[in-house]
């Protein structure tokens, strides 16, 4: 109401509501994360470059570590805080979370989900004052320890009505989200907050009250009068300090620790207004009343109560100081900040408000102050008695007082208490013990009733009755899970609730989510999340469980808690869920809780389960005078404290008024109240966290909240949110945020939402799994929006830049092109300029200019044609191009079918591959299961024995002592209740197995599912049988009473014989309840017969489906006939079985019967003493049906014995029988195994010939010889097999016969078990190290053969240099007499060193064997962490299975960019191909214009030669005219005859003039066009150069990204599969042994033909390998290269193979001396004893399988060594590669040099050029400066081929690096897979998978080094051309050069020569421009 009136306040007043305004956001910002410190990018780069990781650590629980280097099982770790380095498994690590999730505020946002990253991130939220944070869909809050301002009324304001996702986490949050839910659903809600004690729960109780009160009450004012405002949400605010002050207190934990259990439950009416209240409270710790832990204190009302009481209060209630309490041990403690008195005075202030009257409160206290007094009381004993007396009376009295009760009364109850001994009633001294034990159970009671009334008093002051409550919020505070180290009864009760609690959180945790997609109705299914607690919870409260053996143990007077613990271990202890501790343990049994193993101590379970009080003191309180003392009291239901006393009287027997129940009885009738309540409601939780111990504030204990987080399930609660569709999103939202994902895929226009987010899904390529698309959203799982987000920003990115690229790109050409025609206009002006001023006097160039307009049109038409010409060419090469271009592509989609299919083939082979390793593993599963069916069964034998000979005792007790049990009414009655409803169950089960048997039909499946069903059942009749004889048992101990009480009724029966008229009614009621008893048993025999013939039908029917089956396999039809005839006998015992049990039931039910009558009799005799002669024939006749009756049970008896020894020797045989065929069947599995691992090594060897044999016919035709060979291997093997076979059924055909001798020897052999079984297991380990050794042995004597055939190769060497010197000898014999010697000295020489080397062998032998020592001690220890890792895995499971969806889709994903990629790579390199194409041409091209300038140019000089002639001639003529002028008159009459030849020469000169200039022009013309095609030739080549460098090296990036991708996740997908098939295979348990040979048989009936079919496979693909190689062979004849490769690989496999053979040899000899050595081992047991035919068996059955499994691991690693022969093989072939592009690397760069010299050389020579060749022909120059260009840009380009060259070793080299370090990874763990082959099979699948893939990841790797090697060839054949080129065009110019030199010219033509060198060098270094040609030859500016 202050928050209300503050609001009216607010809104009147702006600047009041600004300020508050201000406050919230002030208050929210305490809340809030700051992001900007959390998203720091350098954090981000520090933990992406360091590898950062969870270490685990003693004291801190997980620190920061770096990953120094990644081994394949191992990791070698820095500690950043230490700098310690570290070796540790990777399963012991855990992955850590990048910077940007710090602080998050839902965990389960994280990507990285473990127990280190929840916990990092409570802590740092912690250190940052966050103490809420949500955990999916509850809240988990840590205790702070201070005072956070977070809960203030602004803050309630701000987060009333809000969403959860808008505002931090907090508990107001949670409370309003149940309050809005309440509201809008119309349903009941429920808060549930648990934890340890300290953690919060009560406080964060409070503030959801607190919440509710302020919201649901602001409302009422108008409707509620003044006087009662607020009235009721006041006293529900005012509940918890009552009932903290009476119900808390301080512990070590905490100073405020609630002792107790409460459910709060608010009412709303409909308007969402309060409407009242009610609480229930749950285990009371009411022990505290007694006694206390050191530094702890009982309820918070003592110490208030002596501390705050008045002096008259404290008069009238007696009260002293604290420590004089007994009770109060630890005296008064106070507690920090908390006065006691002004405590006092808070609590009757809010006793009052709740409308407590006075007197009440007087008497509460007045109880409590009893209850103090009752310590007080002392007692002693009598020195000559047990009787024990008071010591202080007035302490007595003053209880008496205060409870107004008599004290003589008190004292002789409590000192002498009143039992019934028969019919009479006697006083029993009670001792010291006993006596105080029973003050403080009546003072424990005291207390407890005082706390029932006042919450019963307190929900009647919440209770308004005339408001109508709609609807209700529950808040539950409640302990969690509770580990101590030893635990009791009370733990066992908490830890019960918290067990239904977290199956009521797993059950209803996905409801709301399920809601939202049935509202949505997306295709959803129920997920079964593998979390069922009820396993546990059976254990625990069905029949025959913890709670019920309890309360049945608490009838009997006898029982004790041992012999609880023994029933209880002998009905649970095959459990899934109970475990049985080892002896040495403090411990009694343990429990499988959802948060772990508790071990749990059974001291005093009987007496607190009882709370047994003392009869007298409760019937005298209960009539006192006070009447609150009598209310507390009335209707109270107890144990009697004899029922707990160990004697034969009858003071321990029960009222006959009726059943007391026991705690556990109530705790369960309330525990099920409540949680049917919380199943009707909607569910929130909160989990509590305590963060350390010393209650101080910013401090956390790692160890202590991870144990916390363990019990509060708060990682599995963050898996089942992350398992559904967490992200959505609307339609319209996803529309308008993500198309631009998906360009082109909605058209325009208006579409409907949904089918707009369809296509949009299909576009982006989605997985189905990982969306639903629903009405109105569309719905994601974790993650998958935040990868949408990522591909958005970088679609966003790319189209940013490409945006900035073209606007960039279109500037710089504007520019560009600008300046370019700048600087040739430049030229042009400046060109034209100095010509025409240099030309302008000339008289010639004015003669020019007046013809030159004159001959423009036919200049004119000789461009045209020239043009058309050029045109033509053009068009010609276009057609050509394009022609090309449609060749490539056809040959590129050629190429792409051809992919495609060899990606078929390829998906083909893996999973044929994956067939395979599943059949493999599921034989070896079989063979695990078979093992434990093995054991099972010798142990039931056992256990058969002994329960027989058990048996056997107990019915000759029960034959004598079956009189002694008609007094047992009431237990046999519960027996007999018992047995009824193991009857009806028993029904139950058999129709549930006839509905099933109906389904039998459908598939095999179901057969095995049913059959195992059936067995189960079998099972279950079996325990029943058990525990009857267990029920046998007890019988007999109580017989002995029983027959006490049975004369004390015949001494009572000879005073009765007055009871003649009601004796005969009696008798005939009993003869027509045993007529009608007859009857039942009749009907019953019936159902019985009908059960059996149905169970014959059915076992009909299943050996008809087992018929079936045999007809599939032949091979094993012998061992089936025979499991069919031994389940039929198995069935028969069964009915056997049943029949006897029927005549066991029957025998009972006529025991009962006589019971009954004999009880009835017992009644009426008080009451008809008169009939004396009725009741004697009464007698008489009992008597004669008695022994009639005993006669029949006594026929019964011996039917049933001569019954049980016949069931028992057929037991036995089929037994002996059934394990004859478990061992041949196991023998006959290994070798299918064998054959089965043969096939696969054989599998992968075709499948690496097949990709090999497509390059070449020759390795393929011999690779084809070599599968042809395995084959009839595998063909003799399986002949052998049959072979063996055959050899098996003889065998057993002869352990048959001897079948009959081992049963008689069977009880000698019973007692030679024991010391057999020693010497077996002694056997087995010596036999195990001598494996060991001789395989060390076998290693060293082949490498000394070895070395002995290499001597043997050196004397043959010898002999034949013998030869030879005794041809030479006789020549000479002083030199055959010295060879003579030589060779006798080399001889022995050899044989030193042999015996040297021997010697050394033996020594390295010595040392390798003790290094195998250490490698199986260190094999041991990575087994132990392989334990460690299971558990860890098995946690991981369900997240594996989550992301195992989204990996594949991943994947997926991941293959489709792949084929986009490259397609991509391949359009890139058809693009390329046409760019060299359009070089060539180019190329060619200018090689044409360069030949035909030759010609202009041979032309020009031919030009210049004729008219520096004609020159000669004229100068000549001119001397001879002015010679003839000089002499003119005498040659006068010639004048005008030279004038003419003048006139002639002057024209013939003009028109050498006028070709030579056209030939100037078309040569400049030329030149120009020849540089443009230059520029652009080297512009496009350059474009090219730069984006295919950036393609490729963003190509390659990806591609490794992808790569490495791929393999993690291939990694992980394997880890995964791996632990998940371990999980499973733990989970399957085999109930019996018939079911499961029957599977088995089946199961290698389907092996075989899936051998037979994969056969069949094997040589089809060899038939399509063989037509692959044929159409390879027709296709690449012309690969000379690839043919010497491939010729060199067959010699590298012809050695493989002949290695292969050489090891094989090895192997069977090795083999043969294992035999000799099982010989000599069988031989020394022969002499160690004479043992069993039975035990030899089993020996020769275990050498057996040591053999086979000794083979297996030898060729697994044979595998092995092979596998990685080949990787250095490859290794090797991979750098003579490199080596190769090494050298030519070089060449190329020696080539760049001289080229760059040669270059450096032309530019020096072309300056000296420039600078002398003033007078030579502008023709010349220009040709030599066009040359010279043309070698610069054949330079460029090579230099540009040479650094994409470069770029390609560069990648290369980096590519050969990875395979390097993965052929090391390789090696490493081939090598590792040899050291544990001995002992771990599933890590050799695993290496072998490994293995393959890193094989096809090199051979992929292989052929893209091979595509790169034919890359670098052609360009090194184009550099070799352009070489060749470079060299001609040098040597041209070099001639040129020298006929220029060697020319001379005319001082005209030098001047116009030197014009024309001058203006092209000004534009030497610009490309070629068209507006020069344009204007020079027009001769305009």
């Amino acid at each position: 109401m202050i928050g209300t009136r503050m609001m009216e306040e607010n809104h009147n007043n702006p600047d009041m509501k600004s300020s508050i305004v201000q406050s919230m956001e002030s208050s929210l910002s305490v809340l809030r994360v700051q992001r900007d410190t959390v998203n720091d990018p350098s954090m981000q780069a520090e933990w992406a470059k360091k590898r950062l990781v969870w270490v685990p650590h003693e004291k801190e629980g997980f620190v920061v570590g770096s990953v120094i280097e990644d081994r394949q099982n191992d990791i070698e770790v820095e500690i950043l805080d230490t700098g310690k380095r570290v070796t540790l498994s990777k399963d012991d690590c855990q992955k850590m979370n990048p910077p940007k999730y710090d602080k998050v505020e839902d965990m389960a946002d994280l990507t990285c989900l473990n127990e280190a990253s929840v916990l990092h991130n409570l802590k740092e939220r912690y250190f940052s004052g966050l103490i809420y944070t949500y955990s999916g869909l509850f809240c988990v809050v840590v205790n702070p320890y201070k005072r956070l301002p977070i809960y203030t009324d602004n803050l309630i304001e701000a987060y009333k009505g809000q969403k959860r996702n808008v505002m931090p986490p907090h508990i107001f949050a949670i409370a309003d989200t149940a309050y809005r839910s309440m509201l809008s659903e119309h349903e009941d809600q429920s808060i549930l907050c648990t934890g340890e004690s300290g953690a919060g729960k009560t406080e964060n109780t409070k503030k959801v009250i607190q919440y509710l009160a302020y919201v649901a009450g602001t409302g009422r004012q108008a409707k509620v009068s003044n006087n009662s405002k607020g009235e009721l949400e006041q006293q529900l605010l005012q509940a918890n300090p009552i009932l903290e002050a009476f119900g808390n207190s301080k512990t070590v934990k905490n100073d405020n620790s609630s002792r107790f259990g409460k459910f709060i439950r608010i009412n709303f009416d409909t308007a969402g207004l309060i409407s009242g209240g009610n609480i229930e409270f749950y285990l009371l710790e009411k022990s505290r009343t007694c006694r206390q832990a050191a530094d702890e204190r009982s309820f918070h009302v003592f110490y208030q109560l002596l501390k705050g009481a008045p002096a008259e209060m404290k008069d009238n209630l007696l009260l002293m100081k604290c420590d004089d309490y007994r009770f109060l041990n630890n005296g008064y403690i106070s507690l920090p900040n908390v006065d006691d008195s002004a405590e006092f005075n808070n609590t009757v202030k809010s006793m009052e408000i709740m409308g407590f009257h006075k007197n009440e409160i007087e008497s509460i206290f007045k109880i409590v102050s009893t209850v103090l007094m009752f310590g007080n009381i002392e007692f002693t004993q009598e020195k000559k008695s047990d009787q024990a007396l008071i010591v202080d009376d007035s302490v007595a009295q003053k209880v008496c007082h205060l409870l107004g009760i008599s004290f003589q009364d008190f004292s002789r109850a409590l000192l002498k208490p009143k039992i019934k001994v028969g019919r009479e009633f006697v006083h029993k001294a009670q001792n010291k013990e006993q006596a105080e034990f029973s003050v403080e159970a009546i003072s424990k009671a005291f207390y407890e009733r005082m706390f029932k009334w006042l919450v019963s008093r307190i929900n009647k002051s919440l209770d308004r009755t005339r408001r109508q409550g709609a609807s209700f919020i529950g808040i539950l505070d409640i302990a969690g899970f509770e580990i101590f180290h030893l635990n009791s009864f009370e733990q066992l009760c908490i830890n019960y609730t918290n067990e239904k609690l977290q199956q009521l959180f797993n059950n209803t945790m996905f409801v709301l989510e399920q809601e939202e997609y049935q509202r949505e109705g997306i295709d959803w299914k129920f997920i079964d999340f593998g979390l069922d607690l009820q396993p546990t919870i059976d254990l625990i409260e069905r029949s025959m469980g913890v709670l019920a053996l309890l309360d049945e143990e608490c009838l009997f007077p006898k029982a004790t808690d041992k012999s609880f613990v023994h029933k209880l271990i002998h009905n649970q202890e095959r459990h899934p869920k109970f475990l049985v501790p080892e002896m040495k343990a403090k411990s009694d049994f343990a429990v499988i809780h959802y948060a772990g193993r508790v071990d749990y101590s059974s001291d005093q379970w009987l007496m607190k389960n009882m709370d047994p009080l003392n009869e007298n003191l409760v019937s005298l309180i209960q009539s006192s005078n006070d009447t609150f003392v009598v209310n507390i009291w009335k209707d109270a239901e107890f144990a009697g404290l004899g029922a707990t006393e160990i004697n034969e009287t009858a003071f321990g027997a029960r009222s006959r008024k009726g059943m007391f129940r026991t705690v556990s009885q109530v705790y369960k009738e309330q525990l099920a109240k409540l949680m049917t309540t919380l199943k009707n409601t909607v569910p929130h939780f909160v989990r509590c966290i305590i963060p350390n111990h010393e209650k101080k504030p910013g401090k956390i204990a790692p160890l202590l909240v991870l144990e916390q987080l363990r019990c509060n399930g708060v990682l599995e609660g963050i898996r089942i949110c992350r398992q559904g569709f967490p992200n959505r999103i609307l339609f319209q939202e996803f529309r308008h945020r993500y198309e631009i994902l998906t360009p082109n895929v909605i058209p325009k226009g208006f579409m409907d939402g949904k089918e707009a987010v369809r296509k949009m899904v299909e576009a982006l390529d989605m997985d189905k799994n990982i969306y639903r698309i629903g009405q109105s959203k569309v719905f994601f799982r974790a993650g998958v929006l935040a990868q949408l987000e990522e591909d958005r920003d970088i679609k966003l990115t790319e189209l940013i830049i490409s945006f900035q690229a073209i606007a960039r790109a279109h500037i710089a050409k504007k520019r560009y092109l600008l300046r370019i025609q700048q600087a040739n206009a430049i030229r042009i002006i400046q060109r034209n300029g100095l010509s025409w001023m240099k030309l302008r006097h000339w008289q010639w160039w004015r003669l020019y200019t007046k013809v030159k307009p004159l001959l423009q049109v036919t200049n004119a038409e000789a461009e045209i044609s020239a043009k058309n010409e050029e045109l033509k060419i053009v068009q010609d090469k276009l057609d050509k191009i394009i022609f090309e271009n449609k060749e490539a592509i056809s040959k590129q989609a050629q190429l792409l079918a051809d992919k495609q299919q060899l990606q078929i083939q390829l998906q083909q082979e893996s999973e044929e591959k994956a067939e395979m390793e599943d059949i493999n593993e599921r034989i070896k599963a079989r063979v695990s299961e078979l093992q434990s069916v093995c054991d099972d069964l010798s142990n039931r034998l056992e256990e058969e024995d002994q329960k027989m000979h058990e048996y056997s005792l107990e019915r000759k007790r029960l034959e004598e002592l079956v009189h002694d049990l008609e007094e047992q009414l009431e237990k046999e009655e519960h027996l007999r209740q018992k047995l009824q409803l193991d009857k009806n169950n028993v029904d139950q089960k058999c129709s549930k197995i006839e509905e099933q048997l109906a389904e039998l039909s459908d598939t095999h499946e179901k057969l095995v599912k049913e059959k195992k069903l059936l067995e189960e059942k079998c099972h279950d009749a079996e325990n029943r049988f058990a525990d009857e004889e267990d029920k046998s048992k007890k019988h007999l101990s109580l017989s002995h009473k029983l027959q006490i009480r049975i004369n004390e009724l015949e001494q009572d029966l000879a005073r009765e014989h007055e009871s003649r008229v009601e004796l005969e009614k009696i008798k005939r009621r009993l003869e027509n309840e045993l007529s009608e008893n007859k009857e039942l048993i009749e009907e019953k025999v019936s159902k019985l017969e009908e059960l059996n013939a149905q169970l014959v039908k059915r076992d009909e029917q299943i050996s008809k489906l087992l018929s079936k089956a045999d007809e599939d396999s032949g091979l094993l039809s012998n061992l089936q006939k025979q499991i069919r005839d031994y389940e039929l006998q198995i069935e028969e015992l069964k009915d056997d079985f049943e029949t006897e049990k029927e005549g066991r039931l029957k025998a009972e039910r006529n025991r009962r019967d006589i019971a009954e009558e004999l009880e009835s009799l017992k009644t009426e005799f008080m009451e008809a003493t008169d009939k004396s002669t009725i009741s004697q024939e009464l007698q008489k006749k009992k008597d004669k049906e008695l022994q009639y009756l005993q006669g029949q049970l006594e026929s019964q008896e011996k039917q049933f014995k001569s019954k049980h020894d016949e069931i028992k020797i057929q037991h036995q045989q089929q037994i002996d029988l059934l394990r004859d065929q478990l061992d041949q069947v196991s023998r006959l599995r290994s070798q299918i195994e064998k054959a089965k691992l043969a096939l696969e090594s054989e599998n992968s060897s075709l499948s690496e010939e097949i990709s090999s044999l497509q390059q070449h016919k020759t390795e393929s035709e011999k690779r084809r010889k070599q599968l042809e060979v395995s084959y009839n291997e595998l063909q003799g093997r399986y002949s052998d097999l049959e072979g063996s076979r055959n050899t098996i059924q003889i065998e057993l055909q002869k352990l048959q016969n001897e079948l009959e001798l081992i049963s008689k020897q069977k009880e000698d052999d019973d007692q030679s078990v024991s010391v057999l079984e020693r010497k077996i297991a002694n056997l087995e380990s010596q036999l195990h190290e001598t494996n060991e050794i001789l395989h060390e042995e076998t290693k060293t004597k082949l490498a000394a053969q070895s070395k002995l055939r290499q001597l043997n190769d050196e004397l043959v060497l010898c002999n034949e240099k013998i030869e030879e010197f005794e041809q030479v000898k006789l020549q000479n014999e002083r030199e055959l007499n010295n060879l003579r010697q030589q060779l006798v000295e080399s001889k022995r020489k050899a044989e030193e060193v042999s015996l040297q080397q021997l010697e050394d062998f033996k020594k390295k032998a010595q040392r390798d064997l003790e290094n195998t020592q250490k490698a199986v001690l260190d094999a041991e220890s990575a087994r132990d962490r392989s334990e460690k890792s299971k558990k860890k895995i098995q946690l991981e499971l369900e997240d594996a299975n989550i992301e195992l969806e989204n990996t594949r889709a991943l994947l997926r994903e991941i293959e489709k960019k792949q084929r986009k990629f490259d397609q991509q790579i391949n359009e890139e390199k058809s693009n390329y191909q046409n760019v060299i194409a359009e070089r060539d041409s180019f190329a060619q091209e200018v090689r044409e214009k360069e030949t035909r300038i030759m010609n202009l140019t041979q032309d020009i000089d031919k030009l210049h030669n004729d008219l520096a002639e004609s020159e000669r001639v004229k100068k000549m003529l001119q001397i001879e005219l002015d010679d003839l002028i000089s002499s003119k008159d005498d040659y006068g009459k010639n004048v005008h005859e030279l004038e003419k030849a003048k006139r002639a020469l002057e024209a013939e000169l003009l028109n050498y003039k006028n070709q030579v200039e056209e030939l100037d022009d078309a040569l400049q013309s030329s030149e120009d066009n020849c540089l443009r095609l230059e520029v652009n030739l080297q512009a496009l080549k350059a474009e090219y150069d730069r984006n295919h460098a950036n393609k490729e090296n963003e190509a390659e990036e990806k591609r490794k990204n992808l790569q490495k991708t791929i393999r993690d996740m291939e990694e992980e997908l394997e880890n995964e599969r791996r632990s998940k098939l371990a999980a499973t295979n733990q989970r399957k348990k085999l109930e019996s042994q018939l079911s499961e040979m029957e599977l088995q048989l089946e199961g290698s009936t389907k092996l075989k033909d899936d051998y037979n079919k994969q056969i069949k496979k094997l040589q089809q693909m060899l038939r399509d390998a063989q037509q692959d190689m044929e159409e390879s062979r027709q296709s690449r004849e012309a690969m000379n290269n690839t043919l010497k490769d491939c010729e060199r690989k067959l010699r590298t496999l012809e050695n493989d193979h002949f290695a292969l053979t050489e090891q094989y040899n090895a192997v069977l000899t090795q083999k043969r001396n294992l035999e000799a050595e099982i010989v000599e081992l069988e031989e020394n047991q022969g002499k160690l004893g004479n043992f069993s035919p039975e035990e030899k068996r089993r020996l020769e059955t275990k050498i057996s399988q040591l053999e086979f499994e000794l083979e297996d691991e030898q060729a697994n690693a044979d595998l092995a060594q092979e596998k990685l022969r080949k990787a250095q093989m490859q290794l090797e072939q991979m750098t003579s590669d490199l080596s190769m592009e090494r050298n030519l690397c070089q060449t190329l760069e020696t080539d760049k040099q001289t080229l760059e010299k040669t270059n450096r050389e032309l530019k020096t020579k072309i300056a000296e050029m420039e600078t002398q060749a003033q007078t030579r022909s502008r023709a010349q120059v220009a040709n030599l400066e066009a040359k010279i260009a043309f070698l610069e840009e054949q330079l460029a380009a090579e230099t540009g081929e040479r650094s994409s060259l470069s770029r390609t070793i560069r990648r290369l080299e980096k590519k050969l690096n990875e395979s390097n370090l993965q052929l090391e990874d390789e090696k490493r763990i081939s090598e590792q897979a040899k050291e544990e082959a001995e002992r771990v099979s599933l890590r050799h699948r695993q290496m072998r998978r490994q293995m393959d893939e890193l094989e096809e990841e090199l051979s992929r790797e292989k052929a893209k080094s091979r595509n790169l090697q034919r890359e670098i060839d052609d360009i090194s054949e184009a550099n070799d051309t352009l070489k060749r080129d470079n060299a001609q065009l040098r040597s041209s110019a070099v001639n040129r050069r020298h006929v220029g030199l060697h020319s001379g010219l005319r001082p005209v033509s030098g001047s116009r020569n030197g014009l024309a060198s001058k203006t092209n060098s000004s534009s030497d270094n610009l490309p070629g421009n068209d507006d020069a040609e344009s204007v020079g030859t027009d001769g305009t500016y």
